[in-house]
């Protein structure tokens, strides 16, 4: 008896809930419009991001394109557009489909994750496949995987999962597999997103939360282990604590790195923040992206925009971020089910998440990971992934209002 019921656990944790599909038993919703509120504050963002990543970019662009300072807005407006006619298609599939697919993603990634490690290397690290002109950055699709298998594992569990045995264990060796086959990449920024993303679902979901604390004291001690017993990313942490120290230095790290060159980016981003006082030296005014700081449209596009519009439109922006995910988090909160509702959580708490770890790496409050700024930094497949992410939340705002009758 014991073995069949381990047996029907394991087929129910494999398969989808009977309300794969909605009620109505439709795979796509035109009647009822999504959340509207949460629209508007995407596209806002999006097209604030849009015109920061062009002038950020511009000058670098010139410089490194054989004159032409319009390479990297041209790239990112087409994958802009793109992204958002695919987020629009998204929104109007059930989002409950997804239940049939989460382990199937979750495999998904596991095996591109496997695959990219196998491919020669870029820029000394496993982190992208090339397709022709495109790149697809594994870990990105392993942020959503992990999201959408813990939203379906939850909604099937929510009622068991103070128990650690469904609600816990399960989940961290889910978990561990992934930040382990994404921190060999090596890829430490992306393995503190995942596992951030993680923790926030869990603790939303219901685990009992002296065991995320123990994991997150595991983690921290391992941390302390790492960087002060064995000498891991030293550098980093020597900038961290002293940039300018480091930058003046004559150290050389056994990466073969001079303190000049492991402070470079750090130093120049808060020389970026620090030029821009309270009103900035205007849009297209920055002069650190003139070669300065280094890839001024990637991780630091930050340090340019807090240069130019100064702390007025920094806040501005932040501001901009926290009402998206105010309302990301208000379209979960009305859900129509718990596999709705977890589903938004992650996914906008990606974004917060990912957000708050940029301005903390680009003002050296944390150490420099290569965090991007989401809709802000370049990167195409990441755009495109992250707008039909937000695709899926307006589905959820449409289901939404259709049981309401809106």
């Amino acid at each position: 008896m014991a073995k069949r019921a381990k047996t029907s656990q394991v087929k129910q944790w494999f398969s989808a809930p009977k309300n794969a599909l909605s009620s109505k038993g439709r795979l796509f919703t035109f009647s009822t419009g999504f959340d509207m509120p949460f629209f508007i504050l995407l596209i806002l963002v999006l097209a604030v991001g849009l015109v920061c990543l062009y002038s950020a970019s511009f000058a670098y662009s010139y410089y490194r394109n054989g004159g032409d300072s319009y390479h990297y807005i041209k790239r990112q407006l087409i994958y802009a557009l793109l992204g958002v006619a695919v987020m629009l298609v998204v929104s109007t599939v059930d989002y409950h489909i997804l239940h049939r697919f989460a382990w199937w993603i979750m495999f998904g990634s596991w095996g591109l994750l496997l695959l990219v490690m196998a491919l020669p290397t870029i820029q000394n690290v496993h982190r992208w496949i090339r397709l022709g002109p495109i790149q697809i950055q594994p870990s990105e699709i392993a942020k959503f995987a992990i999201i959408l298998l813990f939203a379906h594992l939850i909604s099937q569990y929510h009622q068991n999962m103070k128990d650690p045995r469904k609600g816990f264990w399960p989940f961290m060796v889910i978990l561990g597999v992934t930040c382990a086959l994404v921190v060999i990449e090596p890829h430490l920024s992306g393995t503190i997103l995942l596992f951030a993303i993680g923790m926030v679902m869990l603790f939303i979901g219901g685990t009992r939360w002296r065991y995320l604390g123990l994991v997150l004291g595991a983690a921290v001690v391992g941390a302390v282990v790492l960087v002060v017993f064995l000498g891991y990313e030293q550098d980093r942490i020597d900038v961290w604590l002293d940039p300018v120290g480091v930058y003046t230095s004559d150290i050389v790290y056994d990466s073969g790195q001079t303190g000049r060159d492991a402070a470079w980016q750090t130093v120049q981003s808060l020389y970026a923040i620090g030029s821009g006082g309270l009103m900035g030296e205007g849009l297209g005014n920055s002069r650190q992206k003139h070669s300065f700081l280094p890839e001024p449209q990637n991780d630091f596009i930050f340090s340019i925009v807090c240069e130019e519009l100064g702390f007025v439109g920094a806040v501005l922006i932040i501001l901009l971020f926290a009402a998206l995910v105010w309302r990301g988090f208000v379209v979960g909160m009305r859900a129509p089910d718990k596999f709705g509702s977890m589903l938004a959580i992650g996914l906008i708490a990606q974004i917060g998440i990912q957000v708050v770890f940029n301005l903390a790496v680009v003002t050296n409050s944390f150490p420099n990971t290569g965090i991007s700024l989401p809709f802000f930094s370049y990167g195409g497949s990441s755009l495109i992934m992250l707008l039909a992410q937000m695709g899926v939340i307006l589905s959820i705002s449409r289901q939404s209002k259709q049981q309401e009758g809106g």
